[in-house]
This record gives C-alpha cells, sequence and structure tokens, in this order.
C-alpha cells in the first residue's frame, strides 16, 4: 500500500516569568506561510535527528537561546491534516520552563524574537493558539500536584519568591496558609539553608532562604483558587 508523504515537524511553548508574569517567547515569521505572524518557535524534524534534539535546535537557531537546565517535555501531537497550506505537517510539540532566560534574538526564518505576556498575546499562525492554550493548562495543572514551580525560581529561595511563580502561572495568588502547609508540610519540597534573604524594603524580618528538596509531587494536590 502506498502512503502519501508527510512531514514531522517541533513547536515549543517555552515559558519564564519576567518582572512578576508569566510570558511565552514567540516569533514573528520572515516567510511564507503566515509571514509578519507570530508563532512558537519551531521548524521541521531533520532525517538524522529525534524530536527532542530537534527541539533544541529549533529554539537556538530561531531564537538564539541556548540549550537550559530547565524543564522540558513533549506536550502532544498534532495532526489534523489541514494545520500546514504547504503539506500534510505532523507536529510534536514540547513546553518548557526555567527561570530567568535570556532576551532572544531571531534568526533563521524568523523576523524578530521575543517574550510575550500570557495576559497580553497575539494572533498566532497555524495551530499555534491551541498548542499554547494547551501548554499554558499543561503548566498551571502540573504546579497543582507537582513542585515544578521550582524550575521557575532560582536557589537559595524565599517562600515569597515561590509563592509569587503560583500568582504569575494562576493568574491568580495561592491561598498563603494552604501554600505554607503545603511547601513546609510535604518532606522533600524545600529544604532550609538557615540563612535568610536580604531585608525587606519595608524594613520587616528577612525571609528565611530554602534550597530545592528531592520530592516530585504533592500529595493531596494544591488546588488552583478558584475565580
Amino acid at each position: 500500500m502506498t502512503h502519501p508523504p508527510f512531514a514531522v515537524a517541533v513547536d515549543l511553548a517555552v515559558f519564564t516569568i519576567r518582572t512578576d508574569a508569566l510570558c511565552v517567547l514567540l516569533v514573528e515569521r520572515g516567510e511564507e506561510p503566515y509571514a509578519g505572524t507570530w508563532a512558537l518557535p519551531g521548524g521541521f524534524v531533520h532525517p538524522d535527528e529525534d524530536a527532542e534534539t530537534a527541539a533544541w535546535r529549533e529554539l537556538h537557531e530561531e531564537t538564539a537561546v541556548e540549550r537550559f537546565a530547565g524543564h522540558l517535555e513533549q506536550l502532544r501531537t498534532y495532526s489534523a491534516p489541514d494545520r500546514d497550506p504547504r503539506t500534510r505537517v505532523v507536529s510534536v510539540a514540547h513546553v518548557a520552563f526555567a527561570p530567568d532566560l535570556p532576551e532572544p534574538a531571531a534568526g533563521s526564518d524568523a523576523a524578530v524574537a521575543r517574550w510575550w505576556e500570557v495576559s497580553a498575546l497575539p494572533g498566532l499562525a497555524f495551530d499555534h493558539a491551541t498548542i499554547l492554550a494547551d501548554a499554558l493548562e499543561r503548566v498551571r495543572a502540573k504546579l497543582e500536584y507537582t513542585t515544578l514551580a521550582l524550575e521557575f525560581v532560582r536557589e537559595p529561595f524565599t517562600l515569597p519568591e515561590l509563592r509569587a511563580v503560583y500568582t504569575a502561572v494562576w493568574g491568580r495568588p495561592a491561598d498563603l496558609g494552604n501554600f505554607r502547609r503545603k511547601v513546609l508540610g510535604t518532606a522533600g519540597f524545600v529544604v532550609p539553608t538557615g540563612e535568610r534573604g536580604p531585608a525587606s524594603e519595608s524594613g520587616g524580618r528577612k525571609a528565611l532562604l530554602y534550597h530545592r528538596g528531592d520530592a516530585t509531587v504533592i500529595q493531596p494536590p494544591m488546588l488552583r483558587p478558584s475565580l
């Protein structure tokens, strides 16, 4: 049986927190289709590479962002027959996040690369709005039942800094009492350093500093506050 040809691509939803806001990395396409439209970084998988290798390569080629030590995982596969006007393209989408990621620089077929706050996104090419919505929900859900919020902070950190991650990702703050109970009551979530951070601007008591622990799961979950 003869099968029609199709291409395999990767797309990346890369998140970081900048000035207390959750941001995603987007590129303005410099070529057709969708020239001048914003999109997730991505491109076609080469014959000699796997999807993860292609994801890191495309990220660097289009944005100059180097491979980083934060979290990367496959999101899902997007395979609608008409998702790309050029040919049949199946995309293996990835979601990644890390603290303090650098300013990008456009390369390859990208005209511009920049961070966008997820609360003020432009229109996106292809089916990237759907991919981004799925990626955002994946990250928000992960923060409920795992300790992956720690991937958004640099060590050592304070509990207010960690709580600010939940506020940025969820779009609303975690209940303070519940947050402290979950973080301090989950064995291995955080490990105190025995030191305190700098004094606050209000002159209050210096906050304790913590390192990441080895726990990966929060049980029961720390559920998002309702709207």
